[in-house]
């Protein structure tokens, strides 16, 4: 390990002695860190950021917000009222291959008599900064054609070195409707009440919009669009296609602007058991490789494929 910096001086260093790195490890842990700042303001405009969590919809370019499945219980929790199966499941994204800026995130689906309740925790940092989101909704389908959703969040952000950390109470809401057979439209909306997260400058967290729709062409094709709108940012746009050419395998593409991603992956449903991959790639930091796991404890005696989403 390198505990000094290089003699500047060829003579000062003995005969057979080993040249040191020109970098010393001070540098190179000031370099990480800049590093690390750097990916942090060019994915996300404030703290608190409403990360995308699910390979499946990660593929998709993020274009998620009428979905309806286990991961709606982050992207839309309307979207669970269409789930009819217990369901669990946890995903994890390298963001540009950088630990100290990884997502992890789980969630978990109950179908009740009533309604659906949905958990769903993610967690963006590391050890010297961190924010968390604990998220607890409830979505209920008033018919084959619309459903409604909402959540109570508690986010928080913690920096070490003394600084402490920060919570606040954040709610969101949302619907999704099926017109016609093989469509789906859904609005969402993230902190409508525009929730103060610090009383120096007045410092609120982001309100997003989102609004989009899918299309199933027919049994193997869906078409995802999307476009989401941070009241103080530029809007952002999604697209994403899924393709199923055999029975257990999906194949995914996607792109998203502000800023500018391209996506891809694949799924596999086996039977229960599903398996998500996906990458997303920033022309300046890189790719950012996500897995996602999730498992069904029930299996509906008939699969529908539209209401049920399994796409």
């Amino acid at each position: 390990m390198i505990t000094r910096p290089i003699r500047l001086s060829a003579g000062s260093r003995q005969p057979g002695e080993p040249a040191e790195p020109l970098i010393h490890r001070g540098y190179m842990k000031r370099i990480q860190f800049s590093l690390i700042a750097l990916a942090i303001s060019l994915t996300a405009f404030a703290g608190n950021e409403d990360y995308p969590i699910g390979a499946r919809s990660a593929a998709l370019g993020n274009a998620s917000v009428s979905l309806s499945d286990l991961w709606s219980a982050h992207h839309n929790q309307a979207g669970l009222g269409f789930v009819r199966d217990i369901s669990a499941g946890v995903s994890y994204e390298n963001r540009f291959l950088l630990k100290e800026i990884s997502v992890r995130g789980g969630a978990v689906a109950l179908p009740i008599k009533a309604g659906t309740f949905g958990l769903c925790i993610t967690n963006f940092g590391y050890s010297q900064y961190s924010e968390n989101k604990y998220s607890l909704s409830f979505a209920k389908a008033f018919s084959s054609k619309f459903s409604a959703g909402i959540a109570m969040d508690y986010l928080s952000t913690k920096i070490a070195e003394g600084y402490g950390s920060r919570g606040s109470l954040v709610a969101e809401a949302g619907i999704i409707a099926k017109p016609i057979k093989g469509l789906s439209i859904g609005a969402h909306v993230f902190n409508p009440t525009r929730a103060k997260i610090s009383a120096y400058d007045d410092e609120r967290l982001p309100t997003i919009i989102r609004l989009g729709g899918d299309y199933l062409f027919s049994d193997k094709v869906r078409l995802a669009v999307e476009a989401q709108k941070d009241i103080k940012y530029k809007a952002e746009f999604k697209a994403g296609l899924e393709y199923l050419p055999v029975k257990e395998l999906y194949l995914r593409i996607g792109i998203s602007t502000n800023p500018t991603l391209s996506t891809f992956g694949f799924g596999l449903n086996l039977s229960n058991f599903k398996i998500d991959l996906s990458a997303s790639y920033h022309q300046t930091l890189g790719i950012s490789p996500q897995l996602g796991l999730s498992y069904s404890f029930k299996k509906a005696k008939k699969e529908l494929h539209e209401s049920e989403d399994v796409f």
